[in-house]
């Protein structure tokens, strides 16, 4: 069994912590008896609320509880004990900054981590909970860190990795001629679960990825205003929004523009590829698998590609079931079972969203998102959706 440092902010029932690390400690169903090669040994949390569950787990599961997040790695001694390490920046008490930005301290939990790896002479296989950092500061410095460490590193959210309905793998190399990435909810948390889902299916078209050169957010009427002047496209939005089991009967533009924190993130990539994000708040529902869907066009075809991502809610969370599994490759092998550059584009594009909507629908350019990859093969799941169970807490 590999041994693990879970860093995080906060672990409480249903926060990302209890369904990540939950799911190595007490298996992918919470009931022991299918888990990851993986054993927590130890555990170091910025803060602990009220209703905390680490220092009961840590009783059960004999577990470390550490005070700071070297003592996490080196269980205390003068050398790297663990075998890899999980950082879960979700969740717990932070404050927003102008742009409206969580200022989740995830650079700072990444940075403490290196500054053990730096002073004990080894790295081990990081694994980082959803976009690198709010800002391309952040962003930057952590894959730039990793890199010059030699870190295998592994990011993102669970949306590429969970079940699609219908099982939607567009071919690689696909002439896409267009895209649309679906989503609900808060504006930037959320906004990154559409952006990964847009970019995970997009990065497949011919050539590869190229990276980015401009970001628009639009909000209010431009968004509908921009569809209408051809800037992304009605039939690929309404295909999407045709795989959402729950959505209001009325017409989106004005459901929209009735509620809060809707916008459409219009994304121009170097090689002349355009797509779009759109939420649509006030519209689109959690309930029945969430409303992250993903709507694309190949040259040549008639009807567009679609699917959901399907989120099963609440216990036991099977969508991350997939996410745990890439983590437990990364640490038993070594190797990111697929791009960390993917993050990196996705958090900066979520950077220049969050710029643009601040600056009124500025269009921001990204001389800095010019990043390139080949999408790699790491399957999505295919399994049956498990029952829903009930845990005792």
């Amino acid at each position: 069994m590999k041994k693990v440092a879970a860093i995080v902010t906060e672990y409480r029932k249903w926060s990302h912590a209890d369904v990540i690390v939950g799911k190595i400690l007490e298996g992918y169903m919470y009931d022991g008896k299918e888990k990851p090669n993986l054993q927590v040994v130890s555990m170091f949390t910025d803060q602990v609320p009220k209703g905390d569950m680490s220092r009961n787990l840590a009783k059960k599961y004999d577990f470390k509880i550490a005070e700071t997040i070297e003592e996490a790695l080196t269980l205390g001694g003068k050398k790297l004990a663990v075998d890899g390490v999980v950082i879960v920046g979700e969740h717990g008490d932070y404050p927003n900054n102008e742009k409206g930005q969580k200022l989740y301290p995830r650079r700072r939990l990444f940075e403490e981590v290196t500054k053990v790896f730096e002073k004990t002479k080894k790295s081990v296989p990081v694994f980082n909970d959803k976009h690198l950092g709010p800002t391309w500061e952040d962003t930057k410095w952590m894959y730039d860190k990793s890199r010059e460490l030699f870190v295998p590193f592994l990011a993102g959210s669970s949306i590429p990795v969970t079940w699609r309905k219908p099982a939607l793998k567009l071919p690689k190399e696909c002439d896409l001629t267009g895209a649309i990435g679906l989503g609900y909810g808060p504006f930037e948390g959320y906004g990154f679960h559409t952006l990964e889902g847009l970019q995970c299916m997009v990065e497949r078209r011919r050539g590869g990825e190229t990276g980015v050169k401009a970001v628009t957010c639009l909000s209010g009427e431009a968004m509908w205003k921009a569809m209408d002047d051809g800037k992304f496209s009605m039939d690929l939005l309404d295909a999407a929004i045709a795989r959402v089991p729950s959505k209001d009967k009325g017409d989106y533009r004005v459901r929209t523009l009735m509620g809060r924190d809707s916008g459409v993130f219009l994304i121009e990539y170097i090689d002349g590829f355009t797509a779009a994000a759109a939420m649509l708040n006030n519209f689109l529902h959690e309930i029945d698998g969430g409303a992250f869907c993903f709507a694309g066009r190949i040259k040549g075809e008639k009807e567009p590609r679609a699917c959901q991502y399907y989120m099963q809610q609440p216990d036991p969370f099977g969508h991350f079931i997939h996410l745990v599994k890439a983590i437990e490759t990364l640490i038993n092998s070594g190797h990111s079972p697929y791009p960390i550059e993917r993050t990196v584009l996705t958090s900066g594009i979520l950077d220049a969203v969050m710029t643009s909507r601040h600056e009124k629908g500025k269009r921001i350019e990204t001389p800095h998102l010019a990043i390139k990859y080949t999408p790699a093969e790491w399957p999505f799941a295919t399994d049956p959706v498990p029952m829903t169970v009930k845990r005792e807490f």
